[in-house]
């Protein structure tokens, strides 16, 4: 069956692209992920791994569940801390009625990112407001406004572009923990109930890449230093979802990596075009109609133990001989009436069989044809009339 030039091109297409992705050197990421596995400069692998030391040795869980399934669902101790550090925190209204509930009872919430839910913010008595883009500064220095913490020199995160910055808008429970050069707030505690929000507007602060720099590398401990040591949560579903890494489907892990996904993608999309057009020039499948089946060769196999089974040797070596010379004439356009030595010199060259061979074909024939035929003879007589045939078909 000849390939299809098309399925061709596109396997040899994608398994090219799929070596390119593999062998080719591996560029870092600086994709902001906030991911608490990731190593890359903007995951939060290193702070994690840390925090347990900073909460004296209390346990920290990371959870993949939305707030209001844990908080609803989970055996909580008396008092906790739930540490969220993404871009943008999204919380529907179970969520955020849960986690509000959980702070009144005298827990401990700590929310770093750069977007926050509008209907938290205003029940809280604060906005997160964004600075025109043509005000980006990325030289803007953040500092502690508590004296203990303040850095002699401001930290500067020249990741960030400076334009983020919170106003509160209810100053009796709320205070004021650091600032940007600006003097805009950027880190605020909120009393709430008989528990603390803490809300911060610089989550890349919490980053690997920060949280190693020896110029920043304090920055993120003295604002988790504000949490009482006690079991920690984690947060990772705002950033990966529901499941874990054992819970992935094969489709789910493709998506997340990059290259596989390209490969995917490209492979879909090249099935779609050979869907297209390759097939538009595919003539119409022609239905297979079986042609009469030849029984003769069956035929003459029964008729054949016919004469083996009642011992009629001779008589059924006559009718092999016959059919083998009937072949040779028509096969060979030779008069095998006088089978003399130019008959079987001219019969080796034309069929292509070894002349020794054809000379013991000749031989046992000539035996066979003088001699009563035991069972011993017709079957060295058939074995070397089968191997005549299948050299001469070769």
């Amino acid at each position: 069956m000849k390939p299809n030039k098309y399925l061709l091109f596109l396997v040899i297409t994608v398994v090219a692209y799929g070596l390119f992705e593999y062998y080719r050197p591996k560029p870092i990421n600086w994709s902001p992920t906030y991911i608490n596995q990731d190593k890359i400069p903007f995951g939060t692998k290193v702070v994690f791994d840390l925090l347990p030391d900073l909460m004296n040795q209390q346990p920290v869980t990371s959870l993949r569940l939305p707030v209001y399934n844990h908080l609803a669902s989970s055996a909580l101790p008396a008092r906790s801390n739930y540490i969220f550090v993404c871009h943008s925190l999204q919380l529907n209204r179970p969520d955020r009625q849960k986690l509000l509930a959980y702070v009144k009872q005298g827990n401990t919430v700590f929310l770093s990112a750069y977007e926050f839910p509008d209907s938290l913010a205003m029940l809280l008595g604060f906005r997160a407001v964004l600075k025109a883009p043509t005000l980006r500064d990325t030289t803007l220095g953040m500092n502690f406004t508590n004296p203990t913490l303040k850095a002699r020199t401001d930290y500067r995160f020249r990741h960030d572009d400076g334009r983020n910055f919170l106003v509160t808008t209810k100053a009796a429970n709320t205070t004021v923990l650091g600032r940007n050069a600006r003097n805009e707030p950027i880190f605020l505690k909120i009393r709430y109930g008989k528990g603390n929000f803490y809300i911060h507007n610089l989550p890349i602060a919490f980053t690997n890449f920060y949280v190693l720099d020896p110029a920043t590398a304090d920055y993120a401990y003295k604002a988790l230093s504000y949490l009482p040591p006690q079991p920690t949560y984690w947060d990772e579903y705002q950033k990966q979802g529901r499941f874990n890494a054992d819970e992935q489907s094969l489709l789910r892990y493709v998506i997340s990596q990059p290259p596989l996904a390209w490969a995917y993608y490209l492979t879909v999309i090249g099935l779609l075009l050979y869907v297209l057009f390759a097939g538009k020039r595919t003539q119409r499948s022609i239905p297979v109609i079986e042609p009469l089946k030849n029984t003769s060769l069956e035929f003459v196999q029964t008729v054949g133990r016919l004469y083996y089974q009642r011992a009629d040797h001779g008589n059924l070596a006559q009718k092999k001989i016959q059919y083998l010379l009937a072949f040779i004439r028509e096969k060979f356009g030779l008069n095998t009436a006088i089978p003399d030595e130019d008959f079987k010199q001219t019969l080796a060259r034309k069929s292509g069989v070894p002349e020794p061979d054809v000379q013991a074909l000749f031989r046992q024939i000539a035996f066979s044809q003088q001699q009563v035929m035991s069972e011993y003879d017709l079957l060295r007589l058939n074995e070397l009339i089968e191997n005549f045939y299948t050299n001469a078909k070769a």
